[in-house]
């Protein structure tokens, strides 16, 4: 019996040391609650740096839509914006997740151009009165290289089946119709953002028009204008989402998993996220605001 029990003890400690060595995310502390699955929690899936992907958002979002212990989440957004694609990916899926539960965007010092625009969904947006919101355009940026070529001697050839296949090779002008091309694509997909902003926000579609010039605002200017619903900060952010949720009491906030790569083992965390989004597939029309391009 005595063995059986000192078995029983050893394997006790066991589970328990396990268990207090399992941590969910980096920044969270161990919890009864994460650990055996209960309690109601917010969810918080943040957007931060330049938009260059969105597969772990998507993931991100789609594992806490699904978990029955998270009530609502938190859209935590810090970029400036970025390409295109994933940009709009993020915003779909936060279509798909405020129909199951709430959503709500908690802006930081930016959330300008594909920032905004992920997070245009979400059933409520909250922001700072000085965040940097808005610039809803497209840029494309091109650069002739023509002319340092030739100083240094350098000839580049081209071989291409397509009329058109060589727009915006840096090595050559570009042309009329390639300038034409262009235009007609960043106009469609500026137009395309537009008509997602003014559906999500529930605005008339000539007013999204109006402010769509590419300007950024601040907080305290996109809530008179209707980019935004309310000031506060991201506690206040996991509050209104807590309460939206059904939570009664106290609020638990639950973060993602943290992947953990060599590239931020050997260069810190922050630092090796910083520098996967330094560049963006180039060339290509993207998000962004006025001074990041």
């Amino acid at each position: 019996m005595r063995r059986q029990l000192r078995t029983g003890v050893w394997l006790a400690v066991v589970v328990g040391v396990l268990l207090a060595f399992r941590v969910p995310t980096a920044r969270a502390y161990w919890n009864p609650a994460e650990v055996f699955g209960y309690g109601d929690r917010v969810a918080v899936v943040e957007v931060t740096g330049l938009i260059s992907g969105s597969t772990e958002i998507l993931e991100n979002l789609k594992k806490f839509r699904q978990d029955n212990r998270v009530r609502a989440i938190v859209l935590r957004v810090d970029s400036p914006g970025g390409v295109v694609g994933p940009s709009q990916e993020i915003m779909t899926e936060v279509e798909k997740t405020k129909k199951v539960k709430k959503v709500v965007a908690s802006f930081g010092s930016m959330a300008t151009s594909g920032g905004y625009y992920a997070a245009c969904a979400a059933d409520v947006i909250m922001a700072n009165p000085g965040t940097a919101t808005g610039s809803i355009g497209v840029i494309l940026k091109l650069t002739n290289l023509e002319d340092l070529a030739k100083k240094v001697g350098v000839d580049v050839y081209s071989l291409k089946a397509g009329a058109l296949k060589d727009i915006g090779d840096p090595f050559k002008p570009l042309s009329p119709e390639g300038r034409k091309v262009l235009q007609e694509l960043l106009d469609n997909i500026h137009e395309q953002f537009i008509r997602d902003v003014a559906r999500n926000r529930q605005l008339p579609l000539e007013k999204v028009r109006t402010l769509a010039d590419g300007r950024v605002f601040t907080g305290q200017e996109a809530q008179k204008l209707g980019l935004v619903d309310a000031m506060g900060n991201f506690n206040d952010a996991v509050e209104r989402a807590g309460r939206l949720g059904g939570i009664k009491g106290r609020i638990e906030t639950v973060f993602p998993e943290k992947k953990v790569s060599l590239l931020n083992l050997l260069l810190g965390q922050d630092i090796g996220e910083n520098l996967k989004t330094l560049t963006l597939p180039y060339p290509e029309p993207a998000f962004l605001p006025p001074g990041f391009h």
